[in-house]
């Protein structure tokens, strides 16, 4: 550190104190100087230009999970679904009823932990199982009288437990059979057709493709927040980047999976189910926000629980099934 570090100029050429020089007379043949005197140091160099300080390197965009464990749990998923979709019917169907109660299971927990809500889990879990055969074997007609005894079994099945938040318990239990069994209903009444298979293979395809289209979009181009107190991650340029890509592919699988379908019946069926998966990804994200949660679960590595993969499914299920059935009937 050189002096000017603290206020004072230093003497050119000199470190430390200066000193008292004495000078020999004429034919003295003393030296000129004094004796014992420090020699001079090198002149410290210039004091260098102050440089701006360092922008920190931009942190690189992630998905925020294992990516390595979501696509090999995503992959494992698909192979069972998609094998169990085109063996056995049946096998399809008792694949939905188990991911119906391990998500009915997941909700009432986080219900229970984090609210307090006390929803009875048995009478809800069977009558799930109930309304998704039903709506298979007997359509729309037979999954609305099982949503219906579902509902009474819940208020029935409370009344054994003491009167306290009755209310808010079957609220919720309505709410959860409603959101998961009964909309999932829709997939299995989607198979029941004579080209099922192929239906819910475009259903899934629609929904998953929008997801892909989504993430890709947002993550390259996003900047304008879409819903930023509700789920922060999901950009506009994300939205258009969904409805883009399942407008494209509806096109494609209208016109050549689907018997008697158009292109541009896939355009708007694109368009509805990128619109319907965006809102389904909303409205979970708002109930994890109120429950104070990241996931629902943590079953799946990479992903979360069973109802953090069915936010965009469930939604989408009755609108691909609607338009379907208004595009080439009910098959």
């Amino acid at each position: 550190m050189n002096d000017s570090s603290w206020g004072a100029s230093p003497r050119a050429g000199h470190w430390g104190a200066p000193e008292d020089t004495v000078t020999a007379t004429a034919g003295s043949g003393t030296e000129t100087g004094t004796r014992g005197k420090t020699p001079p140091m090198p002149p410290p160099p210039p004091a260098s230009a102050p440089q701006p300080p360092q922008q920190p390197a931009p942190a690189k965009k992630s998905a925020g999970r294992n990516l390595q464990a979501a696509i090999g749990v995503g992959v494992g998923l698909g192979v069972i679904i998609i094998a169990s979709l085109f063996i056995v019917k049946a096998v399809f169907v008792g694949v939905v009823a188990v991911a119906v109660v391990v998500g009915l299971w997941e909700l009432t927990s986080r219900l229970a932990e984090r609210k307090g809500i006390r929803v009875p889990l048995i009478p809800l879990a069977v009558g799930g199982v109930a309304i998704v055969v039903a709506g298979y074997l007997r359509g729309a007609d037979g999954a609305w009288v099982a949503m219906a005894l579902t509902s009474l079994a819940i208020l029935v099945w409370r009344m054994t437990e003491p009167p306290h938040d009755y209310l808010k318990d079957v609220t919720a239990g309505v709410f959860a059979a409603f959101y998961v069994p009964f909309l999932a209903t829709f997939v299995v009444m989607m198979l029941a057709a004579d080209d099922g298979p192929r239906r819910v293979l475009v259903f899934l395809l629609l929904t998953v493709i929008s997801d892909t289209g989504a993430y890709a979009v947002g993550w390259r181009f996003g900047s304008r927040k879409l819903a930023p107190r509700i789920s922060p991650g999901k950009t506009r340029e994300g939205l258009l980047g969904a409805i883009a890509f399942a407008m494209v592919a509806g096109a494609l699988l209208m016109q050549y999976v689907i018997d008697g379908g158009h292109w541009w019946q896939g355009l708007l069926l694109g368009l509805a189910a990128a619109v319907s998966a965006t809102l389904g990804d909303l409205g979970e994200s708002m109930i994890k926000r109120d429950l104070d949660i990241k996931d629902m679960g943590t079953l799946l590595p990479g992903h979360g629980g069973i109802m953090d993969r069915l936010d965009s499914l469930l939604p989408t299920a009755p609108v691909v099934w609607l338009l379907l059935v208004a595009f080439v009937g009910k098959g």
